[in-house]
């Protein structure tokens, strides 16, 4: 039996219909829903995380083939896997070869959790010093995807105290009518700021007034009462 096969039959057993049923719900998966025609196996992050250590070797062939199913989980324990490998090496020649295949499978990172835990700890720290053309032709993508990998990725920038690029895909996707994307850079300004006040609240006095409510209250969030009450103000 392959790593492959035995990884699916792995995840198999720790199917929950119950669970799988919640989840569908939770992630939008019905017709016309950003999560449309997902499958779920109703498993949890910690139990996929554990799987995942258990096939840390699995190889790219394989990952990208767990990245190919429609199976929510499936894909969700590949990335953890991309992540593990990436994180876990120090030759750059690897570091690319996942980078690679994971570009490759953008199109199968296609939920908002697939790209959240594992975008930052790939792209992110990838292009922390290298050319970012990638993620800005993603920021303009018609893939809503891409277009969250390219922000979220930029959490790594900030964790590295380098803000310009979050701030510039910031300012590209300020009008976006997609919440997931409104969330998504609120939340890369609202972290922008928690490293600087600041630079933060310099953005936002530039832009509060046209970008759209949901991006603006979760960019607000940890701030003090008064400045949240400002910032809401319609003026």
């Amino acid at each position: 039996m392959s790593q492959y096969a035995k990884i699916v039959a792995a995840l198999n057993k720790k199917t929950n219909p119950a669970k799988a049923k919640i989840l569908q719900g939770f992630f939008k998966t019905k017709p016309g829903e950003y999560g449309a025609g997902d499958v779920f196996l109703g498993i949890t992050v910690p139990e996929i995380r554990k799987t995942a250590r258990s096939f840390s070797g699995l190889s790219v062939t394989e990952i990208q083939k767990l990245l190919a199913s429609e199976v929510h989980e499936h894909r969700l324990v590949a990335l953890e896997i991309l992540v593990m490998q990436y994180e876990e090496t120090k030759d750059l020649k690897v570091k690319k070869k996942i980078v690679q295949a994971y570009i490759k499978s953008s199109s199968r990172i296609n939920n908002w959790d697939l790209v959240d835990l594992s975008a930052p700890y790939i792209l992110g720290d990838w292009f922390l010093k290298r050319d970012k053309t990638l993620l800005y032709r993603w920021t303009v993508s018609k893939n809503i995807w891409q277009r969250r990998i390219a922000i979220i990725s930029t959490f790594e920038f900030i964790r590295n105290n380098q803000y310009a690029d979050t701030l510039k895909i910031s300012r590209i996707l300020l009008l976006d009518k997609h919440d997931l994307i409104q969330k998504a850079v609120g939340w890369m300004l609202r972290e922008v700021g928690k490293k600087s006040l600041k630079t933060e609240k310099d953005f936002l006095n530039k832009y509060y007034k046209k970008m759209p409510r949901t991006m603006l209250r979760y960019a607000i969030e940890r701030m003090s009462e008064r400045d949240k009450t400002r910032y809401m103000k319609m003026d």
